[in-house]
Protein backbone atom coordinates (compact mmCIF):
# COMPACT_ATOMS: atom_id res chain seq x y z
CA UNK A 1 0.00 0.00 0.00
CA UNK A 2 1.16 3.12 -1.38
CA UNK A 3 1.79 6.37 1.34
CA UNK A 4 -0.54 9.20 1.78
CA UNK A 5 0.89 12.90 1.37
CA UNK A 6 0.52 13.22 5.32
CA UNK A 7 2.42 10.17 5.62
CA UNK A 8 5.20 10.66 3.63
CA UNK A 9 5.79 14.18 5.62
CA UNK A 10 5.67 12.44 8.80
CA UNK A 11 8.32 9.52 7.62
CA UNK A 12 10.35 12.12 6.44
CA UNK A 13 9.88 14.24 9.32
CA UNK A 14 10.85 11.03 11.48
CA UNK A 15 13.91 10.16 9.65
CA UNK A 16 15.29 13.77 9.93
CA UNK A 17 14.60 13.83 14.16
CA UNK A 18 16.16 10.37 14.31
CA UNK A 19 19.34 10.82 12.29
CA UNK A 20 19.78 14.25 14.32
CA UNK A 21 19.05 12.54 17.52
CA UNK A 22 21.49 10.04 16.50
CA UNK A 23 24.39 11.98 15.85
CA UNK A 24 23.71 13.53 19.17
CA UNK A 25 22.58 16.89 17.45
CA UNK A 26 20.21 19.74 19.10
CA UNK A 27 17.83 21.79 17.00
CA UNK A 28 19.84 24.79 17.23
CA UNK A 29 23.03 22.91 15.69
CA UNK A 30 20.93 21.61 12.91
CA UNK A 31 19.48 25.12 12.57
CA UNK A 32 23.23 26.69 12.10
CA UNK A 33 24.48 24.38 10.63
CA UNK A 34 21.71 23.97 8.05
CA UNK A 35 20.68 27.92 7.53
CA UNK A 36 16.51 27.08 8.59
CA UNK A 37 14.98 28.19 11.37
CA UNK A 38 14.59 26.07 14.42
CA UNK A 39 10.29 26.48 14.07
CA UNK A 40 10.77 25.37 10.48
CA UNK A 41 13.14 22.06 11.29
CA UNK A 42 10.33 21.69 14.21
CA UNK A 43 7.75 21.62 11.78
CA UNK A 44 9.09 19.42 9.80
CA UNK A 45 10.05 16.83 12.54
CA UNK A 46 6.30 16.94 13.31
CA UNK A 47 5.36 16.19 10.09
CA UNK A 48 3.41 19.18 9.27
CA UNK A 49 5.58 20.18 6.58
CA UNK A 50 7.69 18.67 3.53
CA UNK A 51 10.94 20.86 2.67
CA UNK A 52 11.14 21.88 -1.02
CA UNK A 53 14.33 20.41 -2.70
CA UNK A 54 16.91 23.06 -1.54
CA UNK A 55 16.05 23.01 1.83
CA UNK A 56 16.49 18.89 1.61
CA UNK A 57 20.07 19.32 0.41
CA UNK A 58 21.25 21.90 3.00
CA UNK A 59 19.86 19.56 5.59
CA UNK A 60 21.38 16.50 4.36
CA UNK A 61 25.00 18.29 4.05
CA UNK A 62 24.13 19.34 7.53
CA UNK A 63 24.13 16.27 8.81
CA UNK A 64 26.38 14.27 6.29
CA UNK A 65 24.26 12.06 5.06
CA UNK A 66 23.42 12.14 0.92
CA UNK A 67 19.89 13.33 -0.37
CA UNK A 68 18.64 10.03 -1.58
CA UNK A 69 18.93 9.06 2.07
CA UNK A 70 17.18 11.46 3.73
CA UNK A 71 14.60 11.37 0.73
CA UNK A 72 14.23 7.42 1.29
CA UNK A 73 11.02 6.26 2.67
CA UNK A 74 12.27 3.39 3.85
CA UNK A 75 13.24 3.72 8.15
CA UNK A 76 15.77 2.22 9.88
CA UNK A 77 14.93 -1.03 12.13
CA UNK A 78 14.17 1.30 14.99
CA UNK A 79 11.85 2.56 13.08
CA UNK A 80 10.41 -0.40 11.62
CA UNK A 81 6.99 -1.27 12.89
CA UNK A 82 6.16 2.79 12.80
CA UNK A 83 6.59 1.66 8.74
CA UNK A 84 4.73 -1.09 9.15
CA UNK A 85 1.74 0.79 11.05
CA UNK A 86 1.90 3.33 7.75
CA UNK A 87 1.73 1.26 4.90
CA UNK A 88 -1.33 -0.86 6.61
CA UNK A 89 -4.65 0.92 6.73
CA UNK A 90 -4.80 0.84 10.79
CA UNK A 91 -4.38 4.64 10.79
CA UNK A 92 -6.77 5.14 7.81
CA UNK A 93 -9.49 2.78 8.97
CA UNK A 94 -9.98 2.96 12.91
CA UNK A 95 -12.13 6.40 13.75
CA UNK A 96 -10.20 7.43 16.33
CA UNK A 97 -12.41 10.52 16.79
CA UNK A 98 -14.87 8.02 18.63
CA UNK A 99 -12.26 7.62 21.53
CA UNK A 100 -11.63 11.65 21.54
CA UNK A 101 -8.26 11.05 19.29
CA UNK A 102 -7.91 13.29 16.16
CA UNK A 103 -5.34 11.82 13.37
CA UNK A 104 -3.43 14.99 14.42
CA UNK A 105 -3.05 13.63 18.16
CA UNK A 106 -1.41 10.55 16.61
CA UNK A 107 0.33 11.89 14.67
CA UNK A 108 2.28 14.36 16.91
CA UNK A 109 2.57 11.54 19.34
CA UNK A 110 4.14 9.31 16.53
CA UNK A 111 6.99 12.02 15.84
CA UNK A 112 7.04 13.64 19.59
CA UNK A 113 8.81 9.94 21.07
CA UNK A 114 9.32 7.64 17.55
CA UNK A 115 11.69 5.10 19.00
CA UNK A 116 9.12 4.63 22.31
CA UNK A 117 6.46 4.28 19.88
CA UNK A 118 8.23 2.17 18.25
CA UNK A 119 8.44 -0.24 20.99
CA UNK A 120 5.13 -0.20 21.84
CA UNK A 121 3.47 -0.99 18.44
CA UNK A 122 6.06 -3.72 18.21
CA UNK A 123 4.96 -4.97 21.69
CA UNK A 124 1.08 -5.02 20.00
CA UNK A 125 1.68 -6.76 16.85
CA UNK A 126 3.82 -9.70 18.50
CA UNK A 127 1.17 -9.87 21.32
CA UNK A 128 -1.18 -10.43 18.58
CA UNK A 129 0.83 -13.19 16.92
CA UNK A 130 1.45 -14.74 19.90
CA UNK A 131 -2.64 -15.01 20.57
CA UNK A 132 -3.49 -15.78 16.95
CA UNK A 133 -5.31 -12.47 16.49
CA UNK A 134 -6.98 -11.90 13.29
CA UNK A 135 -7.51 -7.84 12.32
CA UNK A 136 -11.06 -9.10 12.50
CA UNK A 137 -10.94 -10.03 16.05
CA UNK A 138 -9.13 -6.42 16.77
CA UNK A 139 -11.52 -4.61 14.93
CA UNK A 140 -14.36 -6.33 17.24
CA UNK A 141 -12.14 -6.10 20.26
CA UNK A 142 -12.37 -2.05 19.46
CA UNK A 143 -16.42 -1.82 18.68
CA UNK A 144 -16.83 -3.48 22.15
CA UNK A 145 -14.61 -1.27 24.06
CA UNK A 146 -16.45 2.00 22.31
CA UNK A 147 -19.74 0.22 23.37
CA UNK A 148 -18.28 -0.21 26.90
CA UNK A 149 -17.46 3.41 26.99
CA UNK A 150 -20.67 4.59 26.38
CA UNK A 151 -22.71 1.97 28.59
CA UNK A 152 -24.11 0.67 24.54
CA UNK A 153 -26.32 3.59 24.20
CA UNK A 154 -26.01 6.21 21.43
CA UNK A 155 -28.18 8.98 21.69
CA UNK A 156 -28.00 9.80 17.82
CA UNK A 157 -29.05 6.37 16.73
CA UNK A 158 -31.84 6.79 19.24
CA UNK A 159 -32.88 10.35 17.28
CA UNK A 160 -32.57 8.48 13.60
CA UNK A 161 -34.91 6.21 15.49
CA UNK A 162 -37.31 8.68 16.37
CA UNK A 163 -37.07 10.47 13.03
CA UNK A 164 -38.17 7.10 11.47
CA UNK A 165 -40.95 6.56 13.27
CA UNK A 166 -42.06 10.18 12.96
CA UNK A 167 -41.44 10.43 9.05
CA UNK A 168 -43.33 7.14 8.84
CA UNK A 169 -46.46 8.17 11.21
CA UNK A 170 -45.61 4.59 13.12
CA UNK A 171 -48.00 5.90 16.31
CA UNK A 172 -46.12 4.28 19.74
CA UNK A 173 -48.38 1.55 20.15
CA UNK A 174 -47.73 -0.36 17.05
CA UNK A 175 -46.14 -3.07 16.60
CA UNK A 176 -43.37 -3.09 13.91
CA UNK A 177 -43.27 -6.51 12.49
CA UNK A 178 -41.77 -8.58 9.56
CA UNK A 179 -44.52 -7.56 7.40
CA UNK A 180 -44.64 -3.90 8.04
CA UNK A 181 -40.71 -4.21 7.21
CA UNK A 182 -40.90 -5.83 3.86
CA UNK A 183 -43.70 -4.08 2.82
CA UNK A 184 -41.29 -0.80 3.56
CA UNK A 185 -38.54 -1.79 2.06
CA UNK A 186 -40.24 -2.38 -1.41
CA UNK A 187 -42.40 -0.14 -1.83
CA UNK A 188 -40.84 2.82 -0.84
CA UNK A 189 -37.17 2.08 -1.25
CA UNK A 190 -37.57 -0.46 -4.59
CA UNK A 191 -36.58 -3.45 -3.09
CA UNK A 192 -36.84 -7.02 -4.29
CA UNK A 193 -37.09 -9.65 -1.30
CA UNK A 194 -36.36 -13.08 -2.28
CA UNK A 195 -35.93 -16.20 -0.21
CA UNK A 196 -33.69 -18.60 -1.03
CA UNK A 197 -32.57 -22.45 0.49
CA UNK A 198 -29.85 -25.09 -0.26
CA UNK A 199 -31.21 -26.27 -3.15
CA UNK A 200 -30.68 -22.26 -4.58
CA UNK A 201 -27.34 -21.40 -3.49
CA UNK A 202 -25.90 -24.43 -1.69
CA UNK A 203 -22.47 -22.18 -0.72
CA UNK A 204 -24.58 -19.90 1.13
CA UNK A 205 -26.51 -21.72 3.12
CA UNK A 206 -25.55 -21.08 6.35
CA UNK A 207 -25.84 -16.99 5.98
CA UNK A 208 -28.83 -15.16 6.85
CA UNK A 209 -29.13 -12.82 4.15
CA UNK A 210 -27.19 -11.04 1.17
CA UNK A 211 -27.53 -8.06 -0.52
CA UNK A 212 -27.15 -7.70 -3.85
CA UNK A 213 -26.44 -4.00 -4.48
CA UNK A 214 -26.76 -3.68 -8.16
CA UNK A 215 -30.39 -5.59 -8.50
CA UNK A 216 -31.34 -3.86 -5.00
CA UNK A 217 -32.07 -7.02 -4.23
CA UNK A 218 -32.08 -8.78 -0.27
CA UNK A 219 -31.57 -12.71 -0.42
CA UNK A 220 -33.01 -13.99 3.15
CA UNK A 221 -32.55 -17.32 3.82
CA UNK A 222 -35.58 -19.73 4.42
CA UNK A 223 -34.27 -21.28 7.13
CA UNK A 224 -34.53 -18.48 9.58
CA UNK A 225 -37.43 -17.66 12.05
CA UNK A 226 -39.99 -14.73 11.77
CA UNK A 227 -38.20 -12.79 14.54
CA UNK A 228 -34.98 -13.53 12.78
CA UNK A 229 -36.03 -11.87 9.59
CA UNK A 230 -37.61 -8.30 10.98
CA UNK A 231 -34.15 -8.14 12.57
CA UNK A 232 -32.94 -8.69 9.08
CA UNK A 233 -35.24 -6.16 7.49
CA UNK A 234 -34.78 -3.61 10.00
CA UNK A 235 -30.86 -3.82 9.76
CA UNK A 236 -31.44 -2.94 6.05
CA UNK A 237 -33.48 -0.05 6.79
CA UNK A 238 -31.01 1.11 9.10
CA UNK A 239 -28.22 0.99 6.54
CA UNK A 240 -30.41 3.27 4.21
CA UNK A 241 -32.40 5.30 6.47
CA UNK A 242 -28.81 6.72 8.16
CA UNK A 243 -27.48 6.64 4.38
CA UNK A 244 -24.81 4.24 4.88
CA UNK A 245 -22.62 3.39 2.27
CA UNK A 246 -19.99 1.40 3.50
CA UNK A 247 -21.53 -1.77 4.83
CA UNK A 248 -21.28 -5.48 4.56
CA UNK A 249 -23.45 -7.35 1.69
CA UNK A 250 -23.65 -10.50 4.15
CA UNK A 251 -25.46 -11.20 7.62
CA UNK A 252 -22.40 -13.43 8.59
CA UNK A 253 -18.42 -11.76 7.99
CA UNK A 254 -17.54 -13.43 5.60
CA UNK A 255 -14.92 -11.08 4.66
CA UNK A 256 -14.18 -7.94 7.53
CA UNK A 257 -12.84 -5.00 5.10
CA UNK A 258 -12.66 -2.03 7.35
CA UNK A 259 -13.63 -1.34 10.81
CA UNK A 260 -16.17 1.61 9.01
CA UNK A 261 -17.74 -1.58 8.25
CA UNK A 262 -17.76 -3.19 11.24
CA UNK A 263 -19.09 0.03 13.02
CA UNK A 264 -21.50 0.99 10.19
CA UNK A 265 -22.55 -2.39 10.66
CA UNK A 266 -23.23 -2.00 14.43
CA UNK A 267 -24.83 1.17 14.17
CA UNK A 268 -27.53 -0.71 11.80
CA UNK A 269 -28.16 -3.37 13.93
CA UNK A 270 -28.89 -0.63 17.16
CA UNK A 271 -31.34 0.53 14.47
CA UNK A 272 -32.82 -2.30 13.80
CA UNK A 273 -33.14 -3.54 17.83
CA UNK A 274 -34.44 0.19 18.48
CA UNK A 275 -37.27 0.01 15.90
CA UNK A 276 -38.56 -3.83 16.75
CA UNK A 277 -38.59 -2.80 20.80
CA UNK A 278 -39.56 0.60 21.15
CA UNK A 279 -38.00 2.30 24.20
CA UNK A 280 -40.41 3.33 25.74
CA UNK A 281 -42.98 0.13 25.61
CA UNK A 282 -39.62 -1.80 26.95
CA UNK A 283 -39.31 0.49 29.86
CA UNK A 284 -43.11 0.18 31.00
CA UNK A 285 -42.41 -3.96 30.39
CA UNK A 286 -39.39 -3.57 32.24
CA UNK A 287 -40.72 -1.69 35.39
CA UNK A 288 -43.21 -4.33 35.78
CA UNK A 289 -40.98 -7.12 35.51
CA UNK A 290 -38.57 -5.76 38.35
CA UNK A 291 -41.56 -5.12 40.22
CA UNK A 292 -42.87 -8.85 40.34
CA UNK A 293 -41.93 -10.43 44.32
CA UNK A 294 -40.94 -13.91 42.33
CA UNK A 295 -39.23 -14.81 39.25
CA UNK A 296 -41.07 -16.00 36.32
CA UNK A 297 -39.19 -17.39 33.08
CA UNK A 298 -42.55 -17.15 30.96
CA UNK A 299 -41.75 -13.17 31.35
CA UNK A 300 -38.80 -13.23 29.10
CA UNK A 301 -40.39 -15.14 26.43
CA UNK A 302 -43.27 -13.37 26.58
CA UNK A 303 -40.98 -9.89 25.99
CA UNK A 304 -39.52 -11.66 23.11
CA UNK A 305 -42.78 -12.96 21.55
CA UNK A 306 -44.64 -9.78 22.25
CA UNK A 307 -41.38 -7.42 20.43
CA UNK A 308 -40.92 -9.84 17.54
CA UNK A 309 -37.07 -10.27 18.67
CA UNK A 310 -34.74 -12.94 18.78
CA UNK A 311 -33.29 -13.91 22.32
CA UNK A 312 -30.02 -11.97 21.21
CA UNK A 313 -31.85 -8.70 20.71
CA UNK A 314 -33.56 -8.32 23.24
CA UNK A 315 -30.91 -8.63 25.52
CA UNK A 316 -29.00 -5.74 23.75
CA UNK A 317 -31.79 -3.72 23.81
CA UNK A 318 -32.52 -4.39 27.24
CA UNK A 319 -28.66 -3.15 28.02
CA UNK A 320 -29.36 0.05 26.05
CA UNK A 321 -32.12 1.36 28.58
CA UNK A 322 -31.33 -0.16 31.68
CA UNK A 323 -27.67 2.46 32.07
CA UNK A 324 -29.18 5.56 31.33
CA UNK A 325 -33.14 5.12 32.43
CA UNK A 326 -32.49 2.86 35.52
CA UNK A 327 -28.85 3.62 36.68
CA UNK A 328 -27.85 -0.24 36.25
CA UNK A 329 -24.59 -0.52 34.74
CA UNK A 330 -22.98 -3.27 36.39
CA UNK A 331 -24.36 -5.47 33.40
CA UNK A 332 -22.21 -8.22 31.60
CA UNK A 333 -23.26 -9.98 27.86
CA UNK A 334 -22.31 -13.52 26.33
CA UNK A 335 -22.89 -15.45 23.89
CA UNK A 336 -22.39 -19.51 23.87
CA UNK A 337 -22.56 -21.79 21.12
CA UNK A 338 -22.74 -25.31 21.41
CA UNK A 339 -23.16 -28.46 18.92
CA UNK A 340 -25.98 -30.37 19.71
CA UNK A 341 -25.81 -33.53 22.08
CA UNK A 342 -21.82 -32.52 23.14
CA UNK A 343 -20.15 -30.70 25.72
CA UNK A 344 -18.26 -28.26 23.74
CA UNK A 345 -18.83 -24.84 24.66
CA UNK A 346 -17.82 -21.57 22.63
CA UNK A 347 -17.91 -18.11 23.63
CA UNK A 348 -18.54 -15.80 20.64
CA UNK A 349 -19.84 -12.56 21.72
CA UNK A 350 -19.08 -10.83 24.97
CA UNK A 351 -19.73 -7.25 26.28
CA UNK A 352 -18.69 -6.04 29.51
CA UNK A 353 -19.97 -2.70 31.04
CA UNK A 354 -19.25 -3.56 34.62
CA UNK A 355 -15.65 -3.71 33.50
CA UNK A 356 -15.24 -6.31 36.00
CA UNK A 357 -16.67 -9.60 34.53
CA UNK A 358 -15.01 -12.61 33.59
CA UNK A 359 -14.87 -14.68 31.40
CA UNK A 360 -13.30 -13.28 28.25
CA UNK A 361 -12.85 -15.34 25.18
CA UNK A 362 -10.33 -18.42 25.81
CA UNK A 363 -8.72 -20.65 23.08
CA UNK A 364 -7.70 -23.09 25.85
CA UNK A 365 -9.07 -23.47 29.08
CA UNK A 366 -12.59 -24.86 30.25
CA UNK A 367 -15.39 -22.71 31.62
CA UNK A 368 -16.90 -23.13 34.29
CA UNK A 369 -19.68 -26.39 34.30
CA UNK A 370 -21.98 -23.94 36.94
CA UNK A 371 -22.87 -21.43 34.69
CA UNK A 372 -26.27 -21.29 33.78
CA UNK A 373 -25.25 -20.46 30.74
CA UNK A 374 -23.81 -23.67 29.71
CA UNK A 375 -26.35 -25.73 31.89
CA UNK A 376 -29.05 -24.41 29.82
CA UNK A 377 -27.28 -25.47 26.57
CA UNK A 378 -27.13 -29.12 27.90
CA UNK A 379 -30.77 -29.01 29.03
CA UNK A 380 -31.71 -27.81 25.70
CA UNK A 381 -29.87 -30.64 24.15
CA UNK A 382 -32.00 -33.20 25.92
CA UNK A 383 -34.95 -31.92 25.35
CA UNK A 384 -33.60 -32.09 21.38
CA UNK A 385 -33.12 -35.77 21.90
CA UNK A 386 -35.86 -36.83 23.57
CA UNK A 387 -38.61 -34.51 21.04
CA UNK A 388 -39.68 -32.35 23.71
CA UNK A 389 -38.38 -28.79 22.11
CA UNK A 390 -41.19 -26.61 22.15
CA UNK A 391 -40.04 -22.97 22.76
CA UNK A 392 -36.97 -21.10 24.00
CA UNK A 393 -35.46 -22.41 27.32
CA UNK A 394 -35.20 -19.83 29.92
CA UNK A 395 -32.69 -20.10 33.39
CA UNK A 396 -31.58 -17.94 36.38
CA UNK A 397 -29.30 -18.45 38.70
CA UNK A 398 -27.54 -16.17 41.20
CA UNK A 399 -23.78 -16.60 41.07
CA UNK A 400 -21.17 -16.01 43.45
CA UNK A 401 -17.75 -15.93 41.71
CA UNK A 402 -15.15 -17.46 43.78
CA UNK A 403 -13.14 -14.33 46.32
CA UNK A 404 -14.94 -12.03 43.76
CA UNK A 405 -18.79 -10.39 42.96
CA UNK A 406 -21.79 -11.58 43.01
CA UNK A 407 -24.18 -11.51 39.71
CA UNK A 408 -27.83 -12.23 39.29
CA UNK A 409 -28.19 -14.00 35.43
CA UNK A 410 -30.18 -15.05 33.51
CA UNK A 411 -30.09 -17.26 30.20
CA UNK A 412 -32.35 -18.11 27.22
CA UNK A 413 -31.34 -20.62 24.78
CA UNK A 414 -32.58 -21.94 21.39
CA UNK A 415 -31.35 -23.76 18.21
CA UNK A 416 -29.76 -21.92 15.76
CA UNK A 417 -31.66 -23.20 13.39
CA UNK A 418 -29.41 -21.43 10.14
CA UNK A 419 -26.85 -24.04 10.89
CA UNK A 420 -28.30 -27.58 11.63
CA UNK A 421 -27.42 -29.12 15.23
CA UNK A 422 -26.18 -25.97 16.63
CA UNK A 423 -27.11 -23.96 19.83
CA UNK A 424 -26.95 -21.01 21.04
CA UNK A 425 -26.89 -19.34 24.83
CA UNK A 426 -27.52 -15.58 25.40
CA UNK A 427 -26.96 -14.14 28.82
CA UNK A 428 -27.50 -11.05 31.04
CA UNK A 429 -25.59 -10.71 34.23
CA UNK A 430 -26.16 -8.00 36.56
CA UNK A 431 -23.88 -6.94 39.64
CA UNK A 432 -25.37 -7.50 42.64
CA UNK A 433 -25.86 -4.59 44.97
CA UNK A 434 -28.23 -2.18 47.09
CA UNK A 435 -29.02 -0.23 44.21
CA UNK A 436 -30.41 -3.72 42.69
CA UNK A 437 -32.13 -5.40 45.30
CA UNK A 438 -33.99 -2.31 45.69
CA UNK A 439 -35.16 -2.41 42.34
CA UNK A 440 -35.36 -6.18 41.27
CA UNK A 441 -38.22 -6.92 43.76
CA UNK A 442 -37.62 -10.71 42.93
CA UNK A 443 -34.15 -11.22 43.90
CA UNK A 444 -35.81 -12.43 47.43
CA UNK A 445 -37.32 -15.47 45.54
CA UNK A 446 -36.23 -18.48 47.11
CA UNK A 447 -36.78 -20.58 44.06
CA UNK A 448 -33.63 -18.52 42.61
CA UNK A 449 -30.86 -21.11 42.64
CA UNK A 450 -27.18 -19.70 44.27
CA UNK A 451 -24.12 -21.40 43.18
CA UNK A 452 -20.57 -20.76 43.51
CA UNK A 453 -18.63 -20.71 40.12
CA UNK A 454 -15.50 -19.27 38.56
CA UNK A 455 -14.10 -18.52 34.89
CA UNK A 456 -12.74 -21.76 34.13
CA UNK A 457 -11.55 -24.46 35.42
CA UNK A 458 -7.68 -23.83 35.29
CA UNK A 459 -8.22 -21.13 37.45
CA UNK A 460 -10.49 -22.43 40.24
CA UNK A 461 -9.60 -23.33 43.60
CA UNK A 462 -13.03 -25.28 44.66
CA UNK A 463 -11.22 -28.60 44.61
CA UNK A 464 -14.38 -30.57 45.45
CA UNK A 465 -16.30 -29.50 42.87
CA UNK A 466 -18.00 -32.29 40.71
CA UNK A 467 -18.16 -30.28 37.63
CA UNK A 468 -14.45 -30.01 37.42
CA UNK A 469 -13.40 -31.36 34.23
CA UNK A 470 -9.58 -30.09 34.22
CA UNK A 471 -7.21 -29.74 36.58
CA UNK A 472 -6.19 -25.55 38.36
CA UNK A 473 -2.95 -25.92 36.59
CA UNK A 474 -3.07 -21.87 36.72
CA UNK A 475 -3.98 -21.65 39.98
CA UNK A 476 -1.59 -24.20 40.90
CA UNK A 477 1.25 -22.23 38.91
CA UNK A 478 0.29 -18.40 40.48
CA UNK A 479 0.42 -20.62 44.28
CA UNK A 480 3.80 -21.77 43.31
CA UNK A 481 5.01 -18.14 42.18
CA UNK A 482 3.45 -16.37 45.24
CA UNK A 483 5.10 -19.25 47.81
CA UNK A 484 8.50 -18.97 46.05
CA UNK A 485 8.22 -14.84 46.38
CA UNK A 486 7.27 -15.56 50.11
CA UNK A 487 10.32 -17.81 50.40
CA UNK A 488 12.85 -15.66 48.69
CA UNK A 489 11.36 -12.30 51.09
CA UNK A 490 11.82 -14.53 54.15
CA UNK A 491 15.73 -15.49 52.98
CA UNK A 492 15.97 -11.03 52.77
CA UNK A 493 16.82 -12.05 48.84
Amino acid sequence: MSLNTDNIRLVFGLKLKQLRLDKAMSLTELAQKSGLSMSYINEIEKGKKYPKSDKIVALAEAMGVDYDTLVSLKLNKKLEPISELLHSNFLTELPFEIFGISPADLLELLSDAPTKLSAFISTIIEIGRSYNMSVEQFYFAVLRSYQEMHDNYFPEIEEEVDKFLSENNIPPDQQIDEYYLSNLLTDKYGFTIKYFDEEDYPDIVNIRSVFLPKTNTLLINKRITSDQRAFTLGRELGFLFMKVKDRPYTSSWVEVKSFDQVLNNFNASYFAGAILIRKEKLIEKLEKMFNQETWNDKTLIDLADYFQATPETLYHRISNVLPKYFGIDGIFFLRFESPSGQKEYHLTKEMHLSKKHNPHETQKEHYCRRWISLNILDDLSNLQQNGKYKEPLVGVQISNYVDADQYFVMSMARPLNIISHLNISVTMGFELNDNLRNKFKFLADPKIQVREVNQTCERCRLFDCKERVAAPVILQKKRQMENMKIALKSMGA
